[in-house]
């Protein structure tokens, strides 16, 4: 009767570690928030976060900011390897790069949190669905006929994909400098992947503006080829973030 008892404890525990290990990241996804015309969104991925502002109606970028992050008994922390408003205002690097901030979160079909400086509801925009979502650096770039090899650096640019959303940004992780940033929509079909630009910090003109590109993810990389934001051709290879 013991056995029976402790066999049938041991089948249930290990169900609910199985049930609590299959459940999604109840963060994951990009998440948006608006009042007026100023919108924000919130991507979550990879243990990854980037935080942007911006105001497509008036085409005009307002900040980002963003950085590895945790999730814990209603509690967000984020270790910040970039922020716009903080470079923008001179700020001392070692006073922020690599700190962290704590806010509170309440995820649901809705996410409720002071991410923004007040509490207020968020509305889910995906959950990282597809082949594309994740943190990509590039890796390569083709020059002439060859490839040129980018090894990873504290300068960087990132591509931070969630399932329907995306955004690059060029930052360098030690020092907090911020050379751009960009995002919006995008859709990868049939091999096409396609930017719907929603906020570009070195042009708010080219808000509203949609770039192609052919595209294929080949044993992992993403190989990604067109014409540039500037109209120049390009031949990039992109690969996960890994450090």
């Amino acid at each position: 009767m013991r056995k029976s008892a402790f066999l049938s404890l041991l089948i249930t525990c290990v169900a609910c570690v199985i049930s609590e290990a299959q459940q999604p990241n109840a963060l994951a996804g990009a998440w948006h928030s608006q009042q007026g015309d100023i919108q924000q969104t919130a991507v979550f991925v990879d243990g990854y976060l980037s935080h942007s502002v911006f105001d497509v109606k008036n085409k005009k970028f307002i900040s980002t900011r963003g950085g590895a992050y945790t999730a814990q008994n209603g509690k967000l922390t984020v270790t910040w390897q970039y922020d716009t408003e903080r470079a923008a205002d001179n700020q001392p690097n070692d006073t922020w790069v690599g700190t962290s901030s704590t806010f509170t979160i309440g995820a649901g079909t809705e996410l409720t949190t002071d991410l923004s400086g007040s509490t207020a509801p968020w509305h889910r925009i995906d959950a990282n669905e597809g082949p594309m979502a994740g943190v990509w650096r590039i890796t390569g770039r083709k020059q002439g006929d060859d490839i040129s090899q980018m090894p990873l650096r504290d300068r960087r640019t990132l591509k931070i994909l969630s399932g329907q959303r995306f955004q690059w940004v060029a930052i360098n992780i030690k020092t907090g400098e911020f050379s751009g940033t960009g995002g919006g929509t995008y859709t990868f079909e049939n091999g096409k992947y396609t930017e719907n630009i929603e906020f570009f910090s070195r042009d708010n003109d080219r808000v509203g503006a949609s770039l192609s590109f052919d595209g294929e993810i080949d044993n992992g990389s993403w190989h990604h080829s067109g014409l540039s934001s500037t109209g120049n051709p390009i031949y990039e290879i992109w690969d996960k973030l890994e450090e």
